[in-house]
């Protein structure tokens, strides 16, 4: 069955650091596009960041996140990472990872242009 888990969210202070990953079972997750998103309340997901299948184009979405987020990916476990630094609590989300069914990341960070999806990890910035 395939499926993406994310993990790694937490509450965590103002400045402070968080990795997410984002697991995928049943299928080889090195063969496509995968981005994070994230959702605060009351606010639309936003794209924050994608990584091509083969790590050779990384396309940063969310200006807000650039230089403190850093996309990567380990293909030898199958799971892609949000590395997470300078937290601010307007960070706080619940963060979710999908897949895109090609290997190149869309020029824009909109849910349609990924297909599977995971459940989501919150993220919580506070002191």
């Amino acid at each position: 069955q395939l499926q993406l888990v994310e993990s790694g969210g937490t509450l965590v202070q103002p400045g402070g650091s968080l990795r997410l990953s984002c697991a995928a079972s049943g299928f080889f997750l090195g063969g496509y596009a995968v981005g994070w998103f994230r959702q605060a309340p009351g606010k639309e997901r936003e794209g924050v960041s994608c990584i091509s299948s083969r790590s050779e184009s990384i396309t940063n979405w969310a200006d807000s996140v650039k230089g403190r987020f850093t996309i990567s990916r380990d293909s030898a476990k199958n799971t892609v990472y949000l590395q997470m630094n300078s937290l601010k609590p307007e960070d706080s989300a619940v963060y979710y990872c999908a897949r895109r069914r090609v290997g190149y990341c869309s020029s824009a960070g909109v849910e349609y242009a990924f297909e599977d999806w995971g459940q989501g990890t919150q993220v919580t910035v506070s002191s």
